[in-house]
């Protein structure tokens, strides 16, 4: 199996952790493990005291029980516990498709997937989001794209890099499609719980058999390093994806594992969903009040979901290297829209703390005048 690189992974596992301003995280900025046990109401000695031993591979009961309650009707069966939401999609993929499938993903999008099905799949058709329907999906599209050869239909909702939700009818449209076909589903909906209203998403699950869920913990509740994921569907099918996980990462991190609890408790879930909506609506405003600053550059539709804002941009240069000068020059991080296929894009993060992010935009700003000339 041949892959293509992964670029934008690349380019934000090379350099994240080397500049001074991250703008290129998707999701709010990270809890230390003191917050998220003062969040809880919890002390430290569950953790401490946890034996360091291989973990359930497919997760804990207790954390199974926990992603499970999150999806109506649902049950440990239903779930497999991954490292990071990455894994889950991976191994989803991976599982599903052969070399003689065809697959139609929903475009612009975190590539990760499309990269994964190129390599085990013959084909990769694209369907679009509309930026002039506020990234609303092309179902004709979608319709046309999709045929007796189309084993999986791939979507994130909400959707990453536009922030913007599908609604009840565009997801009942979508499932038809896939139903009409015999397609399978993968909803990637790690962004559910990051709604800049409070109004969770309407989900995929409960609409259809051929479905699996992906989500994490990584950009609503702000725990990326704890690196736990997950997939749920039907439970014959989650537990033939166990055995690919076998020969991925084997099992998550037993304090992962533990901390997952602690985070996905019931009366501790709530309050972290508040605390990243809370992040949200204190740096949107900044960061639109910034972009509305300069119409004759930027054109962009304000975000619903997650802690990043695709904005359009008119300037001469590549969006590569438009974020080679960022980084090289002010330390600032940003994502290139080349990275979805889409160049004159840039994907900016503002889950940062507001003082960051005001900081980093006055730098990105002294390389845009310079550009603009």
């Amino acid at each position: 199996m041949k892959i293509n690189p992964f670029r934008m992974e690349r380019w934000q596992s090379t350099w994240e952790n080397r500049v001074r301003f991250n703008l290129s995280e998707s999701g709010v900025h990270p809890m230390t493990p003191t917050e998220l046990l003062e969040l809880a109401g919890t002390d430290s000695q569950a953790l401490l005291s946890q034996r360091l031993v291989y973990n359930q591979s497919n997760g804990t009961e207790e954390l199974r029980e926990l992603v499970a309650a999150i999806y109506t009707g649902a049950t440990i069966d239903n779930v497999l516990v991954s490292n990071g939401g990455s894994e889950a999609n991976y191994v989803t993929t991976w599982s599903l498709i052969g070399p003689d499938d065809v697959v139609v993903m929903e475009v612009p999008n975190y590539m990760q997937v499309w990269g994964a099905a190129e390599a085990f799949a013959r084909e990769v058709r694209p369907f679009h989001l509309d930026e002039k329907r506020g990234w609303a999906p092309d179902l004709e599209q979608l319709d046309e794209q999709v045929d007796a050869d189309v084993k999986l239909i791939i979507v994130t909702n909400p959707n990453n890099p536009t922030g913007a939700i599908l609604t009840e009818a565009e997801i009942d449209r979508i499932v038809a499609i896939a139903e009409r076909a015999g397609a399978w589903i993968i909803a990637d909906e790690i962004y559910a719980g990051a709604e800049l209203d409070g109004r969770w998403s309407p989900s995929f699950w409960g609409r259809y058999d051929r479905l699996v869920i992906t989500a994490g913990l990584s950009k609503a509740y702000g725990l990326p390093g704890l690196r736990i994921g997950w997939a749920v569907g039907p439970t014959e099918f989650i537990a033939n994806l166990w055995s690919y996980k076998d020969y991925t990462s084997i099992a998550p991190g037993t304090l992962s594992d533990l901390c997952a609890r602690i985070a996905l408790d019931p009366d501790t879930r709530p309050k972290i969903y508040e605390r990243t909506r809370g992040i949200l609506n204190e740096n949107l405003g900044p960061l639109e009040e910034w972009l509305s600053g300069r119409p004759d550059i930027f054109h962009y539709r304000a975000p619903r979901a997650g802690a990043i804002c695709y904005a359009r941009y008119q300037l001469e240069i590549n969006s590569s290297a438009l974020a080679q000068r960022l980084k090289d020059e002010q330390s600032v991080l940003i994502v290139p829209g080349d990275h979805f296929n889409m160049d004159g894009f840039m994907r900016i993060g503002y889950g940062v703390p507001r003082p960051e992010l005001i900081e980093a935009l006055d730098r990105v700003e002294t390389v845009i005048k310079s550009v603009a000339g």
